[in-house]
């Protein structure tokens, strides 16, 4: 049995992170306030009609320096991002989005698609998962790339919703298919994480400074985490009891 150490949510798909101390899950839906709007960029395909990879949006891996935001989302919708070059904006993604692609523009490598417009299906956010899906991340798993590195690592790196302490490291990735009762939902874990090179960006700086790809590599594998399925809707709070059943 393990217990629920952080709740996250990112409310604008690689645009920030945000720390909640509940949250109550949704059957068949991803975590609320989580990836509900994808900034799409120059060369993208999504009309909001319905999921699309994350190629169509602009993302860490490609504008590393997005890692270094943190974002809240209020009750009225309103987004604020932070980031440590840029200041503070707030916001309605679902409004006039001029001012957050000025504010933006500057970290944007000029070599890259520009961020356009921004793009938010019905009924669920923009995962990587082509189904809607909540990310298990394992404390212990994450200590363990940190002994590889040699070094401190900020959980942020890996920008999951649920953390878990108190499972084996790795063990997460025994789950698929079986069912994990935290607090009063229950999740069906149903594919690993795979990783790319957002992992290697500081989420105090968006600097490049860790071999994270390189440190997955040694222990056979580049995944971090588990995409999970709400098959129960409840109530999650810090401290919650974790237990596959």
């Amino acid at each position: 049995m393990a217990t629920v150490t952080s709740l996250w949510r990112h409310p604008i798909k690689s645009h920030g992170r945000e720390d909640v101390a509940s949250t109550t899950l949704i059957a068949g839906q991803t975590m609320p306030g989580d990836r509900v709007w994808a900034v799409a960029h120059e060369a993208s395909k999504a009309d909001g009609s319905e999921w699309v990879p994350c190629a169509n949006f602009n993302r860490v891996s490609k504008v590393p320096q997005l890692m270094a935001m943190t974002a809240t989302l209020d009750d009225a919708g309103i987004v604020t991002l932070e980031h440590p070059q840029l200041g503070t904006i707030s916001f309605n993604p679902d409004g006039d989005i001029a001012g957050f692609l000025d504010w933006v523009r500057p970290i944007m490598p000029a070599d890259r698609a520009q961020s356009t417009r921004m793009v938010k299906v019905p009924n669920r956010g923009m995962t990587d998962s082509d189904f809607p899906s909540v990310t298990l991340c394992n404390i212990a798993s994450h200590r363990e790339v940190e002994r590889k590195l040699g070094m401190d690592l900020s959980i942020h790196r890996w920008r999951g919703n649920i953390w878990l302490d108190g499972f084996p490291a790795w063990e997460e990735f025994e789950w698929m298919g079986n069912d994990v009762r935290i607090g009063g939902a229950i999740l069906r874990p149903l594919e690993r994480t795979d990783r790319c090179p957002s992992t290697q960006s500081n989420p105090e700086t968006g600097i490049h400074d860790a071999d994270t790809l390189g440190a997955l590599d040694s222990f056979g594998h580049r995944d971090f985490s588990v995409r999970a399925q709400v098959i129960q809707g409840g109530l999650i709070e810090l401290g919650n009891k974790a237990e596959l059943i």
